[in-house]
């Protein structure tokens, strides 16, 4: 990558995180500068209240204050503030669309859940040299999007309302789980599963891609790192019995054993139990026998789009 290409920004706030990317983009290429996460959990008790809280209001600008900083030392081109699943869901989306533009200087897009597809999309496969059909899945704090192409280019994407953080608030409330919490978290994926079934074409052939932070640490725990490593994670391949193991071990850990695995990012502690379950259902339900972890995801698309304005990626809903 030329070392004149030119530096573009891209923030996503979810129902967990908020993320940071400041990056050299070269046509389809990106070169990391900064890529940070503050677990700001600006989705909490969304799905009970339908509201943003006032202190993850007060997390989540004092996270976009530090990114402030940071963007303040490189030569940045564009920036793209985009809000996710937590966002699209409240009745006070507008004090927190204030309170970013005001430290940042940007409004947030409240973008839609096939829009957050398409751009994970874009984003996973970046990273990744895949041939044939592929079905991506970006499993998040409030949802989870589902998005493959079409022989004619065209995307197909469904976002459905079961992240890591809302299956625990709605069902894991014990520490550890109890079987039945579990249970019922199960039963929600699947009745959610059962629509991408019917609605999304899948073959034997189809490449089963997943990404963001429930499925790399789930990857973390299967290759038994010490601590974590996103070259290591990128890439590999985790077979559904690797995968239905780091589950069962999860779900049944107290957060304070969680919270000792040398790879566990803190803000994952307590919801990555949900995110585990979500993996192994959408694996066990849709037939696939091993997963393709990526590293890169939505702040990698945000930049190649920014990069690359031209983008004819049609949508279907």
């Amino acid at each position: 990558m030329s070392e004149l290409a030119p530096i573009f920004a891209a923030i996503d706030c979810g129902t967990n995180a908020i993320r940071l990317l400041i990056a050299h983009v070269d046509s389809d290429h990106v070169t990391d500068l900064v890529r940070e996460m503050r677990t700001v959990r600006l989705g909490e008790g969304v799905d009970t209240t339908g509201e943003f809280s006032i202190k993850a209001l007060e997390r989540t600008f004092i996270a976009a204050r530090e990114y402030a900083e940071l963007l303040m030392q490189y030569d940045v081109k564009k920036i793209r503030f985009i809000a996710t699943s937590a966002s699209r869901d409240v009745t006070n989306r507008d004090v927190f669309v204030a309170g970013v533009k005001e430290v940042l200087g940007v409004e947030p897009e409240v973008i839609s859940g096939t829009q957050e597809a398409e751009l994970s999309y874009r984003g996973a496969l970046s990273g990744l040299d895949v041939e044939g059909s592929v079905l991506v899945a970006d499993i998040g704090g409030g949802s989870t999007e589902f998005v493959t192409a079409m022989t004619d280019g065209s995307l197909v994407s469904r976002s459905l309302n079961i992240g890591c953080v809302r299956m625990t608030e709605r069902y894991l409330h014990s520490d550890p789980p109890t079987q039945r919490e579990i249970h019922d978290t199960v039963s929600d994926i699947d009745k959610e599963i059962e629509f991408i079934k019917r609605t999304i074409p899948i073959d034997s052939g189809t490449t089963f891609i997943g990404l963001a932070g429930s499925v790399t640490t789930v990857a973390a725990m299967a290759l038994r790192l010490s601590e974590y490593n996103a070259e290591l994670i990128h890439g590999s391949v985790l077979s559904i019995d690797q995968v239905e193991e780091v589950t069962a071990l999860l779900v049944n850990m107290t957060c304070a054993q969680r919270a000792e695995l040398g790879f566990m990012h803190p803000g994952r502690v307590d919801v990555i139990g949900g995110g585990a379950l979500v993996l192994r259902e959408s694996m066990r339900l849709l037939g696939f026998n091993q997963v393709l972890v990526s590293e890169k995801d939505i702040l990698d698309g945000v930049v190649l789009n920014l990069g690359n304005t031209t983008s004819q990626v049609m949508m279907r809903e």
